[in-house]
């Protein structure tokens, strides 16, 4: 395995991320209510503010030195990569609302418990990448190879398509677990006559974490292709996916607004991509990787804001009805 940092680190870092989440679940979110514009962004501004904050401990952690500046910058750029390839996971997050009818005050429940099978997920498929690169080399070519092939598929081909229905972790559930046709408020769970039965906001639960699970094996490639530590890479993605479902609240009415934004998510890809399959031709460095990935991502939002301003008829929410492009 490659070296990363003691493990008091990886349990200080994990404690940290845990404090801030009793706050979010046990002080402000301690009843059930709609998540208002306002408070998504002040929770985004605090993960963003601690993501820098972290980015400046690694550097003062190695002793202002190189290795440091390295390390703060690898986790910078993994941190903007993994979040603007997680935005796309906010449609499907909230086609997935509006197919079940979740009640809004209900939403940060659901995504706030699924936070925790997303970093379980994505800690797995870290280690297991980071594993495999170290020891048969070749792998990072696979890689590179499929987020080329990936690069192409979210630049030119279909939508994610998903049908809730049909996910086949909802599938296993619903056959050993009996489900009530009705939600009970803010539970996962309730308990008729004799016996405990899942709600349909636990079904919710399932088949955000399966899509997760889908965007994750998407996006994990990229960030190892910027750096093969651990640690770098799982707090990157950590404050990645915290801060952009806190977001997801005030994205949720204009994220239609941004409809050249698969675009742009298949050329980072892409890069990443060929950065990894030239590794041994040509270095590219991080700072330059993230200089990339940011000018895209201007270019991308810039255009389509653009675009919304001259066909504003284009933009319109997705009907509470629409199954047809939920992905799986």
């Amino acid at each position: 395995m490659i070296h990363s940092e003691p493990l008091w680190l990886w349990l200080v870092f994990s404690a940290v991320i845990l404090l801030f989440l009793w706050i979010d679940l046990a002080l402000f979110n301690r009843r059930p209510h709609a998540i208002s514009i306002r408070e998504s962004l002040v929770w985004t501004v605090v993960w963003v503010v601690l993501a820098l904050a972290f980015c400046v401990f690694l550097y003062a952690y190695y002793g202002y030195s190189k290795i440091g500046g390295n390390k703060a910058l690898e986790f910078l750029t993994g941190f903007v990569v993994e979040k603007s390839l997680s935005v796309d996971n906010l449609f499907v997050i909230l086609l997935i609302f509006q197919y079940f009818g979740v009640d809004p005050k209900y939403q940060h429940r659901v995504l706030f418990w699924g936070l925790f099978g997303a970093l379980a997920m994505r800690l797995g498929l870290i280690l297991l990448g980071v594993n495999l690169i170290a020891r048969f080399h070749a792998v990072i070519y696979l890689l590179g190879g499929f987020l080329v092939v990936t690069a192409v598929r979210v630049g030119f081909g279909a939508e994610h398509e998903i049908h809730p229905d049909r996910n086949i972790f909802v599938r296993i559930f619903r056959r050993f677990f009996p489900v009530s046709s009705t939600y009970d408020g803010p539970h996962f769970f309730t308990h008729t006559g004799s016996r405990w039965i899942a709600t349909p906001l636990f079904v919710v639960l399932i088949v955000i974490e399966a899509t997760d699970l889908v965007f994750a094996i998407d996006s994990i490639p990229a960030i190892l292709a910027i750096s093969q530590d651990p640690f770098i890479v799982y707090s990157s993605n950590a404050f990645a996916i915290l801060g952009l479902r806190s977001l997801f609240f005030a994205l949720a009415g204009v994220m239609n607004l941004f409809v050249y934004l698969r675009y742009g998510l298949a050329v980072i890809l892409g890069f990443i991509g060929a950065k990894m399959l030239l590794s041994q031709v040509v270095h590219i460095s991080t700072g330059f990787s993230l200089i990339v990935v940011l000018l895209v991502l201007l270019i991308t939002v810039v255009w389509s804001l653009r675009h919304s301003n001259r066909q504003p008829a284009e933009v319109e929410h997705v009907p509470a009805s629409s199954t047809e492009t939920i992905s799986e």
